[in-house]
């Protein structure tokens, strides 16, 4: 049976602004990882059938998915809609079958008013990925997100 994980926030900033902060690399690579992370966009051709790779660096002594201290995913763009939903199938670069299989994973961005309602759902979501550290991981991205636009 697949898994989807989800987490929501409201964040006081535009959603313009909201969605600009998912759609660069740079600013990626500082609101995107975890606690206790750092990461690295390799590659981000946002288009749909365009492929992106990030790296995802553990701060500690933990193995990481990839076996090097890393969590490694390559995604394809599904769905870009500028302004509201990007769309991305990921796969883990792991020799784990239990992170074996494509992750869907959405983010979406609708306005209320002034502010922004900003949705992280992750469908088919690997067994071996817990589902308690996965919403932990997004929950703390998204307060990221929130902290990097002002909100």
């Amino acid at each position: 049976m697949t898994r989807t994980d989800e987490a929501t926030t409201t964040i006081d900033a535009s959603s313009v602004r909201v969605y600009k902060a998912l759609t660069d690399p740079e600013a990626l690579e500082r609101w995107l990882p975890p606690d206790g992370m750092m990461g690295r966009v390799e590659r981000y051709d946002l288009r749909e059938g365009g492929t992106s790779r990030i790296v995802l660096r553990y701060a500690g002594d933990e193995a990481g998915k990839a076996g090097d201290g890393t969590d490694v995913v390559e995604g394809t763009f599904v769905e870009v809609t500028p302004g509201v939903r990007i769309v991305q199938d990921f796969d883990f670069v792991s020799d784990d079958p239990a992170f074996a299989g494509t992750m869907r994973m959405t983010w979406e961005v609708t306005a209320r008013g002034a502010a922004s309602e900003v949705v992280f759902r992750a469908e088919n979501v690997p067994s071996g990925i817990s589902a308690e550290d996965h919403r932990a991981g997004l929950e703390a991205s998204l307060r990221n997100l929130a902290a990097y636009v002002g909100g």
